[in-house]
């Protein structure tokens, strides 16, 4: 008895892992553009190595931003807080936008920058964050506050700051 038990759950996982594996590319995310974040920076500074790794800080001075139903300024006073440790470094940027119809809105970007080696030898790099954004929920950009967001930057050498480009998963 106890082996027909263990053999149907076994069959039972495998059949219900195949039919997940053959259902994967129905449901992927997509990505639908939201807007690019044209960041000035100031002064970088670090605190030093702490008991986390090396410590960074680069000031928020302001900026611009646009999409295709949102447009305003980049507030000057947030930052951008590094944690470096190895090839690896940690960032959360904390700062404030305002929409050209005077809509203030919070955004705390999480993310990732990793660099060394991909398989085949060659130098590898990754940068990608996770914006949040706290809109007025009475406010048109409420719909803000209620999807996941990816970022990547945009190198452009005719900007002294740095380009993010975002998108909403749907």
């Amino acid at each position: 008895m106890k082996k027909t038990i263990t053999l149907i759950a076994v069959l039972l996982a495998f059949v219900l892992n195949v039919s997940a594996q053959n259902q994967v590319g129905a449901d992927a995310p997509q990505l639908e553009f939201v807007m690019q974040l044209k960041v000035t920076l100031g002064e970088t500074y670090s605190c030093g190595e702490t008991q986390h790794g090396r410590r960074t800080v680069i000031p928020i001075t302001g900026g611009t931003f646009e999409g295709p139903n949102i447009k305003g300024t980049i507030l000057n006073g947030g930052a951008d807080y590094q944690l470096a440790n190895g090839g690896r470094t940690e960032i959360e940027a904390i700062y404030s936008i305002k929409t050209d119809d005077g809509i203030y809105i919070h955004i705390r970007n999480r993310g990732i920058i990793a660099s060394g080696q991909a398989e085949e030898g060659r130098p590898s790099f990754y940068f990608r964050c996770a914006p949040q954004f706290e809109a007025p929920s009475d406010s048109k950009y409420a719909w803000l506050n209620n999807s996941l967001f990816l970022c990547a930057p945009s190198f452009s050498q005719g900007f002294q700051g740095i380009v993010l480009n975002v998108w909403r998963v749907k």
